[in-house]
This record gives structure tokens, C-alpha cells and sequence, in this order.
């Protein structure tokens, strides 16, 4: 600790509040279902998930050797050239927190601590094979595989369930969802803690401080741990509305279904050293999780979002690192500028949060989406429900004159009588919706 320099130090800051952005970015993956289907209270969910986040820190480091001796080589990289990749993947995450898209702080890192990289030594400063087989091959095959699984885990607690009193199974996978809950916040702590853990000790390798190769000294393991569990329990709420609401409703089946899956993705990875995305995986387990109930619908719309900000997230992060790497090469006032830009862009996206905030009191509030083409379209062929309605319907056309439709009444009233009307909610498994 007494060899660390000013800039050493700065970067080690930087580095933790990366860290705390990516604990209240990543709330919702690990608590979204069970606050939306009301397995947990919001804040006793956000509390319980700090502390397993915090625990979680601790039971691995294959991750953080990753990070550390695998994405770049460390030989001729400066310090700045960390701090300059922390700048991208912060502003990425604040950016992505502001829209409400849970995309991935590991991304965000990774494409930052790339863009830097190349900008500072070329090329050859990026182990290739590296970000192929242990960031790319997962960010693909860990939410297509934690999908398919939550989608299979939910027709089967259906079928299991079906002859099963509704009210005495819905509070059993309530308390599975609490329980698989704490498991992925514990296994968030093993793969996205130690992603900090892993930039501070490639920071401290290239500046001289430890030698290449090292573990995580102690104290780097207990302030990552210390301030991703922080962020966690501050709750990313706009994030949580998204991926426990605006994806899909989730009945507390499914999001048993869901956490168990997208744990048992992350756990394994973490034991592998993979440095997947968390946020993904989880997102890609609700998916599955929506589509395996019969009639439940996913909102393709916040879903189609979610993947442009998921194929967006590395080169975007990776140009606002190569950008502030073209700062710090200037020299110390081009440091300077770059930690000035930093704060002032965490202050602008700040302030433009405030303008329709999102808190612990309206997490669950989800505005309708509009009704989109597909849904006008089938609605226009679909033949009008029978019953009274269409009786007295009926009756208003008789007495109307022919090729004119009945007064008070227009293509929008129509289209809307042709819709069925919701189910009351997701704890039945309903009929097939009509709508898309």
C-alpha cells in the first residue's frame, strides 16, 4: 500500500465506484421477480441481496485472474489506460441506468478497458483468443441456454402443479423464489465483484505494485465486495421495474423457475473463470420464463431495446475509452480533463433522472405499452367475442342504415371491442392471449 501514487490511488477510487454502479445496475437481476411478484418486500429484497452480494465476494477469484492477466497484455500499459476504460464503462452504466436497460456492466468494462487498450499500444495489447472463448462464446450461449432452461422449468411446475391447490403452491414458490433469489445475488457476488477486483490488480501490476500473475491482495477482495454490495442495496429501481414488469408478468412459479436457472448459469461460469454478463443471463431466464406459461406474453418491444443496448454496450464503451485514452496521453492536464468530463457527465444523467424519478414506492408501476402493428392486425381478423355485447351491438347495426356503422361508435371502439379482455392476473396459468 505505501508504493501507491496519487494516480494509483485515483484509479483505485475510480474502479470502486465502477463497482457501485454495477451493484445498483445489477439489483434487478438478482431481486426484479421477487419484488415484482411480491415474494419480498422491495427493500428487504434490496438488503437481503447486498449482503449475499458481499458473501459471494469471497468464495472466488478465477474471474479476477481473468480480468487481471487475460483480456490485455500488461506489458507496456499505463495506469491512465485504466482509468481512461473505468470512464467508458461508467458512463455506459449510468447511461443505460437512465433509460431503464439492463444491459451489461461487464460489457460496458470490457469494451472500455478494449478501447483503451488498442488506443494505447495497438492491436497487439488484446489477447483476442482470451475475449473469444471466455466473453463473447458466453455472452451468447449463457442467456440462450439459462432461457431455454427457465422456459422448460416453467411448463414442468405447471404440469407438477396442476392438480395442486393454487393458493398452498403459489406461497411454496414464493418461498422458492426468495431462496433461489439469494442464490443469484450470491453468485453475482462471484462473477461481478471480482471483475473489480481483477481491473485494481491489473491496475496494481502495471504500476508496479505487485507482480504479474497475482491473486487479489485482501483488502482489494473486501473493498470490492464493500462497495458493489453498497450498490446493491441502494436499489437500481428503474432497472428493476424493466426487468420485473416491463418484460413480462411473472407468477411466482416463474420466477422460481427463473432465478434457479439463471443462478445455476452464473455459478457454473464463475467456476470456470467465465466473465459472462449477469444482467443477461438473468434477462434471457424471465424471457424464458414469460414464454413457458401457457399465454404468457413477452413484451418483444422492451425486449428488443434490451438487445440493441446488449450488442451496443461494448463498442460504445469501447469509443468513450479509446476517447478519454486520447485525453490522458496529453499528459497530466488530459488526465485531469478526463476525470472532469467523468463528473460532469454522472451529473447530467443525475439531473435528468430526477425529471421522473423512479423509487421503491412506484418500482412495480408499469405505463401500457401502445398497441403495435401486429396487434392491430390481428385484432382487425379476429371475429367480435359472442355474448351480450355483441347482441346489443347487433341491435345498434339493425337499427342504423346499411354501410354506416351505429352512432356513437368509431374504427378505434370497434378494434377495441374485438380484443379480449385481460386475465386478472399471473397466478393462473390463463388462456391463450390474443394480443402479442
Amino acid at each position: 500500500m505505501e508504493h501507491i501514487t496519487l494516480l494509483l490511488g485515483i484509479v483505485i477510487v475510480t474502479a470502486l465506484v465502477f463497482d457501485f454502479t454495477n451493484g445498483f445496475h445489477d439489483t434487478a437481476n438478482a431481486m426484479a421477480t421477487t419484488i415484482s411478484t411480491g415474494a419480498l418486500r422491495p427493500k428487504t429484497a434490496v438488503a437481503m441481496s447486498a449482503a449475499l452480494n458481499l458473501l459471494g465476494a469471497f468464495l472466488s477469484v478465477e474471474v479476477a485472474k481473468t480480468i487481471s492477466g487475460g483480456i490485455i497484455n500488461e506489458q507496456g500499459i499505463r495506469v491512465e489506460v485504466i482509468f481512461a476504460a473505468l470512464v467508458g464503462a461508467i458512463l455506459w452504466n449510468l447511461l443505460t441506468w437512465l433509460l431503464g436497460l439492463p444491459s451489461s456492466s461487464s460489457h460496458a468494462l470490457f469494451g472500455g478497458l478494449i478501447g483503451a487498450a488498442v488506443t494505447s499500444a495497438g492491436w497487439s495489447a488484446v489477447n483476442g483468443s482470451t475475449i473469444v472463448t471466455k466473453v463473447l462464446i458466453p455472452a451468447v450461449a449463457a442467456p440462450l441456454v439459462a432461457g431455454l432452461a427457465s422456459m422448460l422449468a416453467t411448463r414442468l411446475s405447471y404440469v407438477i402443479g396442476s392438480r395442486a391447490d393454487e393458493k398452498a403452491t403459489a406461497k411454496g414458490y414464493r418461498a422458492g423464489s426468495i431462496a433461489s433469489a439469494g442464490l443469484v445475488s450470491l453468485a453475482h457476488g462471484t462473477n461481478d465483484a471480482q471483475k473489480t477486483m481483477g481491473i485494481i490488480t491489473l491496475a496494481l501490476v502495471t504500476g508496479g505494485v505487485i507482480a504479474p500473475g497475482s491473486n487479489p491482495p485482501t483488502w482489494v477482495i473486501v473493498s470490492a465486495g464493500l462497495a458493489i454490495a453498497l450498490g446493491t442495496y441502494l436499489g437500481g429501481w428503474r432497472i428493476i421495474r424493466t426487468l420485473g414488469k416491463g418484460l413480462t408478468d411473472l407468477a411466482p412459479q416463474q420466477g422460481f423457475a427463473a432465478q434457479t436457472s439463471a443462478a445455476t448459469a452464473i455459478l457454473a461460469s464463475s467456476h470456470l473463470g467465465f466473465s459472462l454478463s449477469t444482467t443477461q443471463v438473468c434477462s434471457g431466464a424471465v424471457m424464458g420464463a414469460g414464454l413457458g406459461r401457457k399465454g404468457g406474453v413477452v413484451r418483444w418491444s422492451t425486449a428488443t431495446r434490451m438487445l440493441t443496448a446488449w450488442v451496443l454496450t461494448l463498442p460504445a464503451a469501447g469509443l468513450v475509452g479509446a476517447g478519454a485514452e486520447l485525453l490522458t496521453k496529453q499528459g497530466t492536464w488530459g488526465t485531469v480533463a478526463t476525470g472532469v468530463l467523468l463528473v460532469a457527465g454522472a451529473g447530467v444523467i443525475w439531473t435528468l433522472s430526477r425529471r421522473k424519478p423512479v423509487t421503491v414506492d412506484n418500482v412495480n408501476d408499469v405505463e401500457t405499452e401502445p398497441a403495435g402493428v401486429v396487434t392491430a392486425a390481428i385484432a382487425a381478423v379476429i371475429p367480435p367475442p359472442a355474448g351480450p355485447v355483441v347482441a346489443a351491438d347487433a341491435a345498434a347495426a339493425d337499427s342504423a342504415a346499411p354501410g354506416t356503422a351505429p352512432a356513437g361508435t368509431d374504427a378505434t371502439t370497434d378494434l377495441q371491442a374485438t380484443i379480449p379482455a385481460p386475465d386478472a392476473g399471473p397466478s393462473a396459468e390463463p388462456a391463450p392471449a390474443a394480443t402479442v
